[in-house]
Parts: structure tokens; sequence; C-alpha cells
């Protein structure tokens, strides 16, 4: 009876360490966020938010199908990058906006009142500046965070953003 007795409360305090165990090594691999990390995260989900809704009016405004296809590539590649980052913020406890700036909802506003050709000519342009800069920023970004998990977030988004900025400055080329 003491042998099961003493297993017992063994079991039972091991399963209590267990825990502790688990969540200091998680602790250990995520460490607090530095400021520039969540400044990174805060701006990387205002512009992917962004992207997203461009891309919807790019899906239902343009005026070419290649416009229309590349909107609907952003909503599901940007909005697949943006659920990524999330579950990093949140391993990092941070919070990520809900709402995008006023910087870009005026952006996303005034292309909302184009369609057609007019909405092709200024997204097109736009789309290639607004992924020179972000993967500059990505870049960047990669030099100085130190989270694991937000390194590989930024590491897999990287090739993402070229390809789609190799594809928009062909159509840009075309264009142009």
């Amino acid at each position: 009876m003491k042998t099961k007795t003493l297993a017992l409360t063994l079991g039972i305090a091991a399963s209590l360490c267990a825990p502790w165990q688990h969540s200091f090594a998680a602790d250990e691999h995520t460490a607090q966020a530095t400021a520039s990390e969540k400044m990174f995260i805060k701006k990387a989900a205002d512009g992917g938010m962004t992207e997203v809704e461009l891309g919807k009016l790019a899906a239902e405004k343009g005026g070419s199908d290649a416009v229309k296809d590349f909107g609907n590539e952003m909503v599901k590649d940007h909005g697949k990058i943006n659920d990524n980052l999330k579950e990093v913020a949140a391993r990092m406890n941070v919070t990520v906006p809900m709402k995008i700036s006023a910087t870009h909802e005026a952006t996303i506003k005034k292309m909302s009142a184009m369609a057609g050709a007019a909405f092709d000519k200024a997204y097109v342009p736009a789309m290639v500046k607004d992924h020179e800069k972000d993967i500059a920023e990505f870049e960047k970004a990669d030099k100085m965070v130190k989270n694991e998990d937000l390194k590989k977030f930024i590491e897999d988004s990287i090739p993402m953003m070229k390809d789609h900025l190799e594809k928009i400055k062909k159509f840009d080329q075309a264009k142009g």
C-alpha cells in the first residue's frame, strides 16, 4: 500500500512540475519583445492588413485580369502572412493592431473611388513601391530581431514578397 501511495504522490508531483518546466522553457524561447520588435510587428500588421484590403479592391475594381489576379493573390498570401504574424505576436505577448492606420485607410479610400484602367494605373506602381519598401524593412528587421519565431516569420515572408514584387514589376513594365 505504501508503494502505491508513494507512486501516486510522485506521479502527482511530477505532473504538477511539468507545466512549470514547460512554461519556463517556453519563456526562454519567447523572451520579452524589444521595443523595436514591437514596432516592427505593429508596422508589419498594418501593412499586411492594407495589402489585403487593396488586394480586395484590385480583384473587384481592376481593369485587367492581371490586376484582378494579382489582387486575389495579395488577399490570399498577405492574409496568410497576417495570420502567421498574429501567432508569432501572441507567443511574444504583443498585441497586433486590429484596425488599419489612418494613413493607410486614406489610401484605401482614395483607391476605392477608382475603377478600371484608372485603378490599374494607380495600383500597379503603388504595389511596386510598397513591396520594395516592405522588403527593405523586413530585411532590416531580420538583422536586428532577437526572437527566433519572429526571425523565422520574417525569413519565411521575404521570398513571397519578392515574388510579388517581380510579378507586379513585370506587369508595370508591360504597361509602360
